[in-house]
């Protein structure tokens, strides 16, 4: 199958006039220059392409957030990566292309703030394909996150509850008037809404979960989950009581009720917030913000506006780089997309080279996680490597550390596998030299089976 669906120009992003002052919201007054250029260019995307956080900066920091929040249309930067065969990546129907698509256009992308809004759904609405099984329904529901990122959070709501991905995921095309299902129902709630704890009960959870009943769908051999619907015959018509209130209330109405609920507001102002700043706002902050938001019509583009202009990015503590937003930005800095490697391979295997040649890619000296103050990160004590190759075995050595477990006391990653020993490897098993020899004292450090 070709690309997955482009977004509808019936709703295009670059409607809108400058950006005001958004009253009783600071806003950063310093000098906007390339260095804060870059922090906003990693927190409101993946990073800058050389020479674009020096153009961002010319445009000060009013012009900067107009530009990332009315991007315009897409134009994505250089070529369209390619699989093994040469062939275009096939995201809906290849076992790891749906990644590599989304990577691509984190890498490629002229809208970055856009790419990192879908990120930010994605991440906040926590589906996966090992639940729902279908990379056509995950790829659908990736472009809806692309499409309402920065529009109206109770639409996009909506939007997600009937989505086919959710109503997998959460076991909403199962809840039905003859055997209610609170999965969706709680979910919305705790993670979505409002909140662990806040403004609900269980009697809320269960009267919650009838109001959501009614969607359906079919199961066809070859063709998986399909033929999804709202099946009025499968909702629970009775009276519901939510938060106090009393109706025969359906799934609409209960994503009505959660996002004017009173704790809705400080919920998602903190929830958001927190994707673009690591230290919560000042009460003051909180409920300047919640102003923003509610006076704007639960609008997602003001609130953001507001974040990214606030002192709190542009002055505040650095900000840890989640891997996939690192990776992507070491592309970008590079100007590379994400079949560069897979490229010089196929070019030695042309030229009838291929066994003759192993490649060993380092990270440099390794990257501490957090961000400094100029934006980027500084030399760590580990980092990863990569080996390219036929005679490659194709396996993982050591273990990934993790961000909140992997960490040394000075911030840095901690290796789970030493080089001395992958160097000793390399050259027994490559060059068919004995290690001792051209490092003395190896033998007491394991090596890895690393090539066939």
């Amino acid at each position: 199958m070709g690309d997955p669906p482009r977004a509808r120009r019936t709703r295009p992003w670059s409607r809108g006039g400058p950006h005001r002052a958004l009253a009783g919201v600071a806003v950063f007054k310093g000098s906007f220059d390339v260095a804060q250029a870059e922090r906003l260019l990693w927190r409101a995307g993946f990073g800058p392409r050389r020479g674009e956080a020096e153009a961002l900066a010319r445009l000060g920091l009013d012009g900067a957030v107009h530009a990332l929040t009315f991007p315009g249309d897409e134009a994505f930067v250089g070529p369209a990566p390619k699989d093994e065969k040469g062939r275009q990546l096939a995201p809906y129907d290849a076992w790891g292309h749906d990644h590599l698509w989304w990577l691509d256009r984190m890498v490629r992308t002229s809208r970055p703030l856009v790419e990192r809004m879908a990120l930010v759904w994605h991440d906040w609405f926590a589906t996966s394909n090992s639940g729902v099984d279908s990379q056509h329904l995950m790829l659908n529901q990736n472009q809806l996150f692309r499409e309402h990122g920065l529009g109206s959070f109770p639409e996009l709501l909506l939007d997600v509850t009937r989505d086919p991905a959710m109503l997998l995921w959460l076991n909403g095309s199962d809840n039905s008037k003859f055997s209610p299902n609170e999965n969706y129902a709680r979910e919305m709630m705790e993670l979505f809404t409002l909140g662990a704890g806040r403004g609900y009960g269980e009697q809320d959870v269960r009267q919650n979960a009838r109001a959501l009943t009614g969607f359906r769908n079919d199961w066809k051999n070859g063709a998986g989950n399909v033929n999804f619907r709202y099946d009025s015959g499968y909702h629970d018509p009775g009276t519901k009581a939510i938060f106090g209130k009393r109706g025969a209330w359906s799934w609409k109405d209960s994503c009505r009720l959660c996002v004017t609920h009173p704790d809705h507001p400080s919920f998602f102002v903190d929830k958001l917030w927190s994707y673009f700043i690591p230290t919560a706002p000042d009460a003051a902050t909180q409920r300047a913000l919640q102003q923003v938001y509610v006076g704007g019509g639960r609008k997602i583009r003001p609130l953001v506006t507001a974040i990214l202009k606030h002192p709190s990015l542009h002055e505040g503590p650095r900000m840890v780089k989640s891997p996939t937003v690192f990776n992507a930005g070491l592309l970008r800095r590079l100007g590379r997309g994400s079949d560069s490697l897979l490229a010089f391979q196929r070019d030695l295997e042309a030229r009838g080279l291929a066994d003759r040649v192993l490649v060993h890619v380092w990270s440099e000296f390794g990257r501490r996680a957090q961000e400094n103050g100029s934006g980027g990160t500084d030399h760590g004590a580990a980092g990863i490597g990569f080996l390219l190759g036929t005679r490659v075995r194709g396996t993982m050595v050591g273990e990934f550390p993790g961000l909140k477990t992997g960490l040394d006391q000075n911030g840095n990653l901690t290796a789970t596998s030493d080089f001395r020993g992958v160097y000793a490897a390399l050259l027994e098993q490559w060059l068919g030299t004995d290690a001792s020899v051209v490092l003395p004292g190896i033998d007491a450090f394991a090596r890895p089976g690393l090539v066939r």
